[in-house]
């Protein structure tokens, strides 16, 4: 896997309004796009959105609205563009065609970016995996770009035997890949069972939310925290000791909206460790304008890995990012878009009706005794269940 591109790629990001997604929501997706897109390493010199009743089955979009896309890219030399739906493969050969430069979609580039942060061996075979399930379908259209020996976002491929590959031995190289997972998930399930005295406390959320930076300040560990997406990719598990109460820690990939299903059922084994938690500590970004919507994606993933009936800790993070209460005596331009207060945030129905609560920044950490104490509540009830007649916690070295 190579690293991020040294000189920045323009790219242009392309979405829909449709009865189903209205323009607000298109509008937060095409920001989320132009954040993968600005992680991968590419900056975005414009958006272009359209309205229709559905994507058409031939570009995605209209005629007119793809003559005004190519003669932009003409125009300014674009190499890239970006849309933030899924494409097939007989879309992209059009688009391409019409465009005449390099075509990704939203689950291509989330692919690019897990090649790239992809470090352990773990990691990488399960991206490479992700890679070539994503591929054989798209396989006539990608060879062309193979032979071209393309570079850059979005050409991060399992590596350059693909050239003189066919369906087959991608099929073959598949097989192989899920064998060799099947293999490490033995090996990681047996890790867990060496762990299973301990209570297991899994940090799940939406990415970029702050997991890994909390991670550090509950373990006092140093693991690695960055404002960009997909930061984390394995699972890191730390013991942390609140008291006198030891437990274990993980962290793990963050959640992200339209996550490609060839990830998700790659990344199994590393999901595994949210799946055998025995609490989740849903971390979610109080700051952010679409937090609603992220806890729902969130949810819904725990719901289809079969983690949705644990008990869960709401975090909501980063509330040094809130704007201060408003004075009596100051004046509001009701008309600007502003953030409601941490106090707007408490009274709401995410801190009443998803169960036990607290808000925090880990950055800054303030607040963060409040989680800790409810932490070790949590922790010390599921201990009492779990060992009604020990005398003290087990331990582990």
């Amino acid at each position: 896997m190579t690293d991020y591109l040294q000189k920045a790629e323009e790219a242009v990001i392309i979405g829909l309004i449709t009865p189903s997604c209205p323009e607000e929501r298109t509008n937060e997706y095409l920001d989320e796009l132009e954040f993968l897109v600005e992680t991968a390493g590419a900056t975005v010199t414009r958006r272009f959105v359209q309205r229709l009743p559905a994507p058409e089955s031939r570009t995605f979009l209209g005629s007119g609205k793809l003559a005004q896309v190519a003669a932009y890219i003409q125009e300014n030399n674009i190499p890239m563009a970006v849309f933030d739906d899924e494409l097939s493969a007989s879309q992209l050969r059009n688009i391409e065609k019409a465009l005449g430069c390099k075509i990704l979609d939203r689950n291509n580039l989330i692919l690019d970016i897990f090649a790239s942060r992809a470090r352990t061996a773990h990691a990488r075979t399960q991206v490479e995996l992700a890679q070539y399930q994503y591929l054989l379908p798209r396989l006539t259209r990608m060879w062309t770009h193979l032979e071209k020996q393309r570079g850059g976002i979005g050409m991060r491929g399992p590596g350059e035997k693909e050239i003189e590959t066919d369906r087959r031995i991608i099929r073959d190289r598949i097989a192989f890949l899920k064998e060799k997972l099947r293999e490490i998930d033995q090996i990681s399930t047996t890790q867990r069972k060496s762990r299973g005295r301990l209570i297991r406390v899994a940090l799940v959320g939406y990415t970029n939310v702050g997991k890994s930076t909390l991670m550090n300040l509950l373990s006092k560990s140093d693991v690695f925290a960055e404002n960009k997406l997909f930061a984390t990719l394995d699972t890191t598990v730390r013991k942390v000791v609140i008291g006198s109460t030891p437990f274990l820690l993980s962290d793990t990939v963050g959640f992200i909206r339209k996550l490609p299903h060839t990830l998700v059922e790659s990344f199994k084994s590393t999901l595994d460790e949210v799946r055998e938690a025995d609490l989740l500590l849903h971390v979610a970004d109080v700051s952010h304008t679409g937090i609603e919507e992220q806890i729902a994606v969130v949810e819904q993933t725990l719901r289809e890995i079969g983690a949705g009936e644990k008990p869960v800790i709401m975090v909501f993070n980063k509330t040094d990012l809130l704007p201060d209460p408003i004075a009596e005596d100051e004046v509001v331009n009701f008309t600007e878009t502003r953030l409601p207060t941490l106090h707007d945030f408490r009274n709401t129905w995410m801190a009443r009706d998803k169960g036990p609560s607290v808000f925090i920044s880990a950055a800054n950490r303030s607040d963060t005794d409040d989680l800790k104490q409810m932490l070790l509540d949590q922790v010390t009830d599921l201990y009492q269940v779990r060992y009604p007649y020990a005398s003290g916690f087990p331990v582990i070295s």
